[in-house]
């Protein structure tokens, strides 16, 4: 069984990890009313771990720029279309939604500070028309994100109890 390198399946399950919990994050700080410390303390965490996941995720790009996956098992065409797609997918969601909440962040007159040390550069200015479309954009690719996170997690499962390939395998550490 041909697997994927070992940096390519840590920075998977990393990258996942952030993933999941920089959305769970998300979805408890805007149900948070009013303005207090919590809530201004998730939206802080929340950004690290979008700036971070957009981080790790063009480390991710360059090393599978360099580094060639495996060779894709036998399925049929349709499934490997749809899995091509599907990975296309995801690594254009990896960088589209934390750039859609950085600059929502940055429309909306909120620096984002990295693990409150680091500002970093404001690409844009506050501007109150942009920031509800911004708002939307963000949440649109970060519910698209979700969907295909989920998609993928099912399809791998139905890979390994069913088809009884060795798709998931080839990604497990």
């Amino acid at each position: 069984m041909q697997r994927y390198t070992k940096t390519a399946i840590a920075l998977h399950w990393l990258i996942a990890l952030l993933i999941i919990a920089a959305f769970l994050l998300g979805v408890t700080m805007v149900d948070i009313p009013g303005f207090t410390p919590t809530k201004l303390k998730y939206f802080s965490w929340h950004k690290w771990l979008g700036v971070t996941v957009l981080g790790l995720a063009a480390i991710r790009l360059l090393w599978r720029l360099r580094n060639k996956p495996p060779a894709a098992l036998p399925m049929p065409r349709w499934q490997h279309a749809a899995a091509e797609g599907m990975h296309h997918l995801l690594y254009l969601l990896m960088f589209a939604v934390p750039i859609s909440g950085y600059l929502y962040s940055y429309a909306a007159g909120v620096p984002v500070v990295y693990l409150g040390l680091f500002q970093m550069p404001a690409v844009i200015g506050p501007d109150p028309a942009l920031k509800p479309v911004l708002k939307t954009v963000h949440y649109v690719l970060t519910m698209t994100m979700a969907g295909a996170v989920l998609a993928h997690a099912l399809a791998a499962i139905k890979h390994h109890l069913i088809d009884r390939d060795d798709t998931l395998k080839r990604m497990l550490p």
